[in-house]
């Protein structure tokens, strides 16, 4: 781009590295995700859940990663809050039991062959199309992407501004089945916010075969099964003089080798009566004829299926959605560009209600003081403005903070106890009761009710403009 020369390539670590204990010497990492704990502790979550799959966990915290270059305020950066979940289900079955409540939700898709293709045009179908056409690999994975869009629809992404697009298969993690990412559009382009894979089996895998610890589901079976499996045997009393204080090690490798392993094993064995091998610690080639080792295939009863199960995992940036909320919700006032306003949904609003006492005269503190206790009893967040300014700059100054309501304490409500509602984003308001206005606010707010639902019984108020 700049015609620059480019620097030669070096050694780079994304993980951040850090000195552990008093004297320094212990070197350890700092976290580039939050998953893997939950994984480490899947026998304590499954033993949790019964025993039985499919389950979840979920965990939300920091993670650090070593960015080349933190840029675009915070969508790039080097420390950052995730929040992950951790769906563990049946290899064999992953359907979702509430997938039907789901099925019917139409989302803007871009999938791979669309990208393929040079396109950014998005695909529009239901979740169900999605999975039935195969284009979202199962149930559990098209659950999770729905739900994900219901999550950011309900905090305040504007539905226009978000698609769910396929990883290629160049970017895609090697033990992936699937992956989609929630990409947001802000004034940086579209940014992923929200990744949900199909992690397949890798992570207990893996950590199954470091720390030798079984990390499975045991499922009792209704009808005993007939398994055919290679299974190896070792002279154990050869592998000392042999390998001495190696020996160990040897025989951990030996007895943790896959079925595949196993099978391509048992044929060199047969083949060149001898196998080839190296373990980890130990240098160089390693050969053992069939006086120490015999693999075969054998044929056993089980009436319990073990397995690993594959995971489903939503993972959520949280500053890159907080960002992109902000870019959203913010738009200026068509009469007045000055008046800036962040439409935030009442329920994620910090402040829900502006409490606004027209004037410092005496007679309004009493009502002010009783609102305000009854709004802390409802445990309704909300602030008073009784600053000398204008009503009208008290609530241009909140609209930008993005309070949804301000109620207003005139003359009148000292007389009759009546207040006004005002509603940020339509300067509509209505008058009422303090009880019914309040009642009003936490409907609207904590129970999903419009706003011409929550005041259809509160009498329209006319006022100047502000």
């Amino acid at each position: 781009v700049t015609g620059d020369t480019l620097e030669p390539p070096r050694a780079f670590n994304l993980m951040f590295e850090t000195a552990i204990g008093p004297s320094g010497q212990i070197k350890g990492y700092l976290r580039p995700e939050t998953a893997q704990g939950q994984f480490l502790n899947f026998n304590k979550l499954l033993e949790f859940n019964n025993s039985k799959t499919p389950f979840a966990s979920a965990s939300i915290g920091k993670s650090f990663r070593n960015e080349i270059s933190p840029r675009s305020g915070l969508l790039r950066v080097r420390e950052f809050l995730m929040a992950e979940i951790e769906h563990f289900v049946d290899p064999e079955n992953k359907s979702h039991p509430r997938f039907e409540e789901i099925k019917q939700i139409k989302l803007r898709f871009l999938p791979r062959e669309v990208q393929q293709a040079g396109s950014t045009e998005p695909v529009e179908t239901t979740i169900g199309e999605a999975v039935e056409s195969k284009m979202v690999d199962n149930q559990t994975l098209g659950y999770f992407i729905a739900r994900i869009y219901q999550f950011l629809i309900k905090i305040g992404v504007d539905p226009t501004k978000l698609r769910f697009r396929q990883h290629m298969a160049n970017e895609m993690a090697h033990y992936a089945a699937d992956c989609w990412d929630a990409e947001l559009k802000t004034s940086y382009g579209w940014i992923e916010c929200v990744g949900c894979a199909d992690r397949s089996a890798y992570d207990l895998t893996v950590h199954a075969n470091k720390t030798k610890e079984k990390l499975v589901v045991r499922q009792k079976l209704d009808e005993p099964i007939q398994v055919t499996k290679w299974e190896i045997e070792l002279t154990k009393k050869l592998f000392g003089p042999k390998f001495r204080k190696d020996a160990p090690k040897v025989e951990a490798y030996l007895l943790g080798l896959s079925q595949d392993e196993l099978a391509a094993d048992a044929e060199q064995l047969k083949n060149n009566g001898k196998i080839v091998f190296q373990v980890e610690g130990i240098e160089g080639d390693l050969e053992l004829d069939d006086k120490f080792v015999s693999i075969e295939q054998k044929t056993r009863t089980e009436h319990v299926r073990e397995f690993v199960p594959n995971v489903i995992e939503p993972s959520f940036g949280i500053g890159r959605i907080i960002y992109s909320i902000f870019e959203h919700s913010f738009w200026s006032r068509p009469e007045d560009t000055a008046r800036a306003v962040l439409s935030f949904p009442p329920l994620v609003a910090p402040t829900k209600v502006l409490l606004v006492p027209l004037s410092n005269h005496p007679d309004l503190a009493p009502v002010t003081n009783e609102v305000s206790k009854i709004l802390r009893k409802e445990q309704i967040p909300f602030k008073v403005d009784d600053s000398g300014v204008s009503i009208g700059k008290r609530y241009a100054r909140n609209d930008e903070l993005g309070t949804p309501f301000g109620i207003t304490i005139d003359f009148d409500s000292s007389k009759d106890g009546s207040v006004t509602l005002r509603e940020r984003d339509s300067t509509k308001q209505v008058r009422g009761s303090v009880a019914d206005i309040i009642a009003a606010v936490r409907d609207i707010t904590y129970n999903g009710v419009s706003w011409e639902e929550g005041t259809k019984n509160l009498e329209a108020f006319v006022t100047q403009s502000e």
